[in-house]
């Protein structure tokens, strides 16, 4: 399988450290990991940081073939904070590199050529209109090609009409119980109480989704599938950080929906490399298969 993601290079700052992430990025590099090949469409500085995440990615075993590199801004950073509910929040100034990214026509020829089964996006990069037209043509020439839209709602980079307008392109769409809710209350009447269930019922129906994943932190996740919600328990681990929990669970549920496995064995996965990653630093650590096959066999979920 080969999956073409579209999204931000950036350098998450945590007040001792920076750390290489990115949600798009942190998706390609589990991806490849697994097994599966991954293309990350994005842009970097030719700053310091940028030349250092030319350098990390090609350690992590990605391709720089569609990374730009361009003078004019400097590569993409978040500073990265804790809320109240142990969450990260990130503030990302804008304009950054990753608004730059564009396509020619060679490149685009050369993706076409290439044929992936998928497309990842999330919302952060869509706000940028030049990037949603190209996310748009991207979907109209990769005709092959399914949507994997991860939502990942940061403060001051969505709106409702873009998260809509990204959702009717959407196969399989992926956000957290907290952005669901945050949905349902925009859309819903005030008397309809939230709930996953009636959440997921009415976003697939509404756009079209064959599937919606919904993940409740240490609770595991909730998956909207064949019109039916299966819920699966989330695994105990020492956390170290949550920061690219969520992007290692959107990769490892791509990869057993791919391989055509079961609903429920694919969230169990999926909540096991989410685990295995939010129990090590930085949001593109190092770790193996036998890592996860040990957390999925010795833990009960």
């Amino acid at each position: 399988m080969l999956a073409c993601g579209v999204g931000e290079v950036l350098w998450d700052i945590f007040p001792d450290k920076e750390m290489f992430g990115g949600a798009a990025l942190n998706f390609c590099a589990n991806l490849q990991r697994l097994g599966d090949d991954a293309l990350l469409l994005s842009a970097v500085g030719t700053d310091m940081r940028g030349k250092m995440a030319m350098e990390r990615m090609h350690g992590l075993g990605l391709s720089t073939h569609g990374i730009q590199q361009v003078k004019s801004m400097p590569t993409g950073i978040a500073t990265v904070s804790k809320g109240q509910d142990g969450e990260p929040g990130f503030c990302i100034p804008r304009p950054a590199a990753f608004d730059a990214m564009a396509l020619d026509p060679s490149t685009m020829a050369d993706l076409v050529a290439a044929n992936p089964s998928w497309l990842y996006f999330g919302t952060l990069l869509q706000t940028n209109p030049q990037i949603e037209r190209l996310t748009a043509e991207l979907v109209s020439n990769l005709r092959d090609a399914k949507v994997f839209y991860d939502i990942n709602l940061r403060r001051g980079h969505w709106t409702l009409p873009l998260v809509k307008r990204l959702s009717r392109l959407a196969t399989i769409m992926k956000l957290n119980e907290s952005e669901a809710q945050t949905l349902h209350e925009l859309t819903q009447p005030e008397n309809m109480r939230f709930s996953v269930d009636s959440f997921c019922k009415a976003w697939a129906s509404s756009y079209g989704i064959d599937v919606i994943c919904v993940t409740l932190g240490g609770a595991g996740c909730a998956i909207y599938a064949q019109e039916k919600l299966w819920f699966e328990p989330g695994f105990k681990v020492s956390v170290c950080d949550t920061v690219g929990s969520g992007d290692a669970f959107a990769s490892g549920f791509l990869h057993g929906y791919a391989l055509g496995w079961p609903v429920q064995e694919i969230a169990r996965f999926a909540n096991a490399l989410g685990a295995v990653v939010a129990s090590l630093a930085g949001a593109t650590p190092q770790w193996t298969l036998d890592d996860i096959s040990a957390l999925t066999t010795t833990c009960p979920g």
